[in-house]
Formats: structure tokens, C-alpha cells, sequence
């Protein structure tokens, strides 16, 4: 079905960057629309981050035309028809329009075409298809507005076609059910999904992060991660012991004390693997080494807190793991107790709520040393200076961070001493 829209246009759209880049490829006489996402979100009024442009001309004729305006252009994917133009701040992804020739379950050998129609309908799913001028008409070939408007996500055409031309599509679709789907989950999805589950064994890890991560921090991920607990895939993805009712638990309490969601806590909820499994899945999904450093960390220091730490406890715990870290790790605790034991789930909340308040208003005291004292007690400069100055620190919080900058120095005296 074939149809449009007018919505009144966002800032992004009638922006004087979008008017330039525009301006500079349709006065050349290319066809030149937003694209993808951006559209879709458009549609519904949420929030827009990347710029996703598609055009009639080919790639180095895009470098051509916006070279002679002097905007800023890099040939970034040119290989697959995209560049990406800066007109002043902000960047924009262009793209050819295309057809696909040859798929192979990961990547397409394409050819360049003008035709929008054949474009739209080489992508994933009906909402991801629609294009927009800068005016705000959207232009819509798969009905994908209603699905939009009604919650459905679809594939275009056949489910099982579009899995064949891109595995990837799999976690896709989870992906957008947990962010927007309102209605119950498309049947011929949903078997399709289910049917070539396995082919996403080929997959990269970092693709598969790159979406996974994305599943994870949907605010209520419980149905989309049972769907994928009995489809098989979650099994394939992470082959440990896993709790979806830890995961759904960790982001009700997220909503209630207003924190943003982040994948890594929220893997670290549904698994809470060992280190030694927590070191496999980080290299499977070839986490970030900042990922890698959370995820092990919060993995290893699950049940280091509880709701009934006194404040010395407390004081202590939040010195030693910083405020951030510590946070996250009531949360953590705080979840997993809920699913233990849910019969106390008020009781344990009231209980659980003062720590988190705790540790939202808690200052941390300052430790009264630096390297500089260490020296000038006449320790060299080297490794020494850094293991007495933490022995201090850790005499220091076991003494309830009572002693003054004088006590702390007369300590020092005494370990130089014994040196």
C-alpha cells in the first residue's frame, strides 16, 4: 500500500544545515529525503539522533556537488553508497538509493537505482521503510505508518525472505518489539524468527551487541526477553543461567528511583554469571574494555551489599567502590532479592529505599594524605610511595575515617619506621 503523511517538521528538519545540504543536492536536480529512524521517530514525536539521507545520485557525484558548495564530505562507506556530510556541526548520513542483486545472509552486493519504491522495499521492517522531505511529507510504500501508529512491527513481504537476506534481522526484531511494539508480536515474525534462530551463530559479536545492548535497555523488556528465552535465542546468545524476572525486577526499580538504564547493569541482572563466565561472554559479545572492566566488576561484587548495612558499613562500602559503582550494586542486590524472595518484596523495599537515599545524599570524606606526604617522610619516588600510601588509606576507612591529617602522619612515621 502506498500512501502519505504530512507532519508539522521538526527542528532538525527545516534546520539551516538540512536547508543547505538539501538545497545543494536538489538545485543539481537529484531526489534527496530523509531516511529510516529519523522518520519513524519523527512520526511518533520521540526524539531524533542520527540523520539518515537518501539521494538518487550516485556516491562520488554526492562528493562532487558538495566539494563545490565547499561542505565537508568523507567517503566513510562509499563502498556501500554512503558518505557522510557535516554542513556546519552536525553530520549526515547519505546513502544511494539501491536494490539488492546478491545476499548471502550477512551482506548484499547492490546496485544504484532511482527508484524509491524498490529502495523502501529492500529494508527491514514496514516503519523503517518511510522518507520525508524537509517540508514533512512522509512518503510511505509498506503501510508502515499504521503499523507505526498501531504498534506492529512487520517485515516487509515475507518474514523468512528477509531473515534469509540478513540474519541480523533476528535480534532486529526483538529489538523493535521491546522499543515499540504495542501489540501482541507478529505471528509470521515471530515463527521465523524462531526457525533460523541458529543462523545467528555467524553473526559477529559486535553486531550482535551492537543490537542486543539495545534490547536490553527497552523499559520493559520482560515480554521481548520471554519471547526470546522460548525461541531458543537467548540460550544461543548466553549459555548460562539466566533470570528474566531479575531483568524486569532491575528495571521497575531503575524506573522507581529514576536512574537511566544501561546495558551492562542490565546484563549483569539477567545473568549475574562468575568471573569465569562473565570473561566468555564479554568476548563473545566483544564488549568495550571499559564494558568488560563494569560487567566483571558488578558480576564479582553482586551481593556485597544488603538493606540491612549499617551506616558505618555503608560509609565504608561507598568509599571503597564510589558512589556510581555502589549504586549499582543496590540495585542489583536489590532486584535479586525481590525474585528470591517475593512475598517480603514491600518490607524488603521500604528497607532498601533508605540505602539508596543513603547513598544519594552521602558525601565521601577526603583522605587527608597525597604521595607528596609519602616523599617528604623520605620514601623515593616509585611504587613504594603508591602501597604505603594505600595502607594508610585502608588503616584510615578501618578506623572509620577518624583519624585527622596529624593521626594519618603519625602513621606514616610509624610504617617509615618499620621500613
Amino acid at each position: 500500500m502506498t500512501g502519505h503523511e504530512q507532519i508539522n517538521p521538526p527542528d532538525w528538519m527545516t534546520s539551516a544545515d538540512t536547508a543547505r545540504l538539501f538545497g545543494t543536492l536538489s538545485d543539481a536536480g537529484a531526489s534527496v529525503r530523509f531516511v529510516g529512524g529519523c522518520v519513524r521517530d519523527a512520526v511518533l514525536g520521540r526524539p531524533v539522533t542520527d540523520l539518515d539521507v537518501a539521494t538518487d545520485a550516485e556516491p562520488n557525484r554526492v562528493l562532487e556537488l558538495l566539494g563545490e558548495k565547499m561542505i565537508r564530505a568523507m567517503p566513510t562507506g562509499i563502498e556501500h553508497g554512503t558518505v557522510t556530510a557535516i554542513p556546519d556541526t552536525r553530520p549526515f548520513q547519505i546513502t544511494t538509493l539501491r536494490r539488492d542483486v546478491v545476499t548471502d545472509g550477512r551482506r548484499a552486493k547492490v546496485e544504484y537505482t532511482n527508484d524509491w519504491v524498490e529502495d523502501s522495499k529492500r529494508r527491514d521492517f514496514t516503519f523503517n521503510a518511510l522518507s520525508a522531505d524537509i517540508d514533512g511529507m512522509v512518503y510511505d510504500y509498506t503501510d508502515g505508518i499504521t503499523d507505526l501508529n498501531e504498534g506492529r512491527v512487520r517485515f516487509i513481504g515475507k518474514a523468512t525472505d528477509r531473515i534469509a537476506e540478513d540474519q541480523l534481522r533476528i535480534l532486529r526484531f526483538y529489538r523493535f518489539q521491546a522499543h515499540y511494539g504495542q501489540t501482541d508480536p507478529d505471528p509470521d515474525a515471530v515463527a521465523a524468527c524462531s526457525a533460523n534462530v541458529g543462523s545467528i551463530q555467524s553473526l559477529s559479536g559486535e553486531r550482535i551487541w551492537n543490537e542486543f545492548s539495545r534490547t536490553l535497555i527497552a523499559p520493559q523488556p520482560s515480554q521481548v526477553f520471554e519471547l526470546m528465552e522460548k525461541s531458543g535465542l537467548l540460550r544461543l546468545l548466553l549459555p548460562v543461567r539466566k533470570s528474566v524476572s531479575r531483568l524486569t525486577a532491575l528495571a521497575a526499580l531503575e524506573t522507581m528511583v529514576k536512574l537511566d538504564p544501561d546495558p551492562v547493569r542490565r546484563l549483569t541482572a539477567l545473568v549475574q554469571p562468575d568471573r569465569t563466565e562473565a570473561s566468555q561472554i564479554a568476548t563473545r559479545l566483544r564488549l568495550s574494555k571499559e564494558e568488560t572492566r563494569r560487567f566483571d566488576d558488578l558480576s564479582a561484587r553482586c551481593g556485597e551489599t544488603s538493606a540491612g548495612m549499617n551506616d558505618l558499613a555503608l560509609r565504608r562500602s561507598i568509599y571503597t567502590l564510589g558512589p556510581e559503582r555502589f549504586r549499582e550494586l543496590v540495585l542489583l542486590d536489590w532486584a535479586k532479592q525481590i525474585v528470591m524472595d517475593p512475598a517480603r518484596t514491600a518490607e524488603a523495599t521500604a528497607a532498601w529505599k533508605k540505602i539508596w537515599d543513603k547513598t544519594a545524599n552521602s558525601t565521601l570524606p577526603e583522605f587527608p594524605l597525597a604521595g607528596e606526604d609519602v616523599k617528604a617522610a623520605g620514601i623515593e619516588e616509585g611504587p613504594d610511595v603508591g602501597e604505603i600510601l594505600e595502607d594508610i588509606e585502608k588503616w584510615w576507612v578501618e578506623q572509620a575515617f577518624r583519624p585527622d591529617r596529624e593521626a594519618c602522619l603519625d602513621q606514616l612515621r610509624v610504617i617509615v619506621r618499620r621500613r
